[in-house]
């Protein structure tokens, strides 16, 4: 099965988003993706199979739990994938992120001028006698 197949499931993609944060059991799993998307607890140990058996994910028993953890392997393959596509959104990404730095440029500099108001004295100077 390809990696886009894989990727392709809603549920498999918020298990994955799960799972980036930290290794989580079967049940903790269950319990979020179960109550989001309406589904029972074996559909959700069906989208773990698949995710076990293509190498997205990992598991490892730790006493009656079954703990689950993302395999990065996959998800390099599948980013590599897409290397011939960037250039179709990477220039709009590097100008979203232009605009981001001077927004955030233009608050700094309206903050440093709340904290730090020039007045007209000091913007002036006067001449000092000798």
């Amino acid at each position: 099965m390809h990696a886009l197949d894989i990727l392709g499931d809603p549920v498999r993609r918020r298990i994955l988003e799960l799972l980036a944060e930290g290794e989580r059991s079967a049940g903790e799993i269950g319990d979020d993706v179960q109550r989001e998307f309406g589904i029972s607890q074996p559909a959700v140990s069906q989208h773990l199979r698949v995710l076990r058996e293509a190498g997205f994910a990992t598991v490892r028993p730790d006493g009656a739990r079954r703990l689950y953890a993302v395999a990065p392997e996959p998800l390099e393959n599948a980013a590599a994938w897409f290397d011939p596509f960037r250039r179709f959104w990477q220039p709009h990404l590097d100008a979203l992120g232009t605009e981001l730095a001077r927004g955030r440029r233009a608050r700094r500099l309206a903050s440093d001028q709340e904290v730090h108001p020039r007045t007209e004295e000091s913007d002036t100077t006067e001449p000092q006698e000798e």
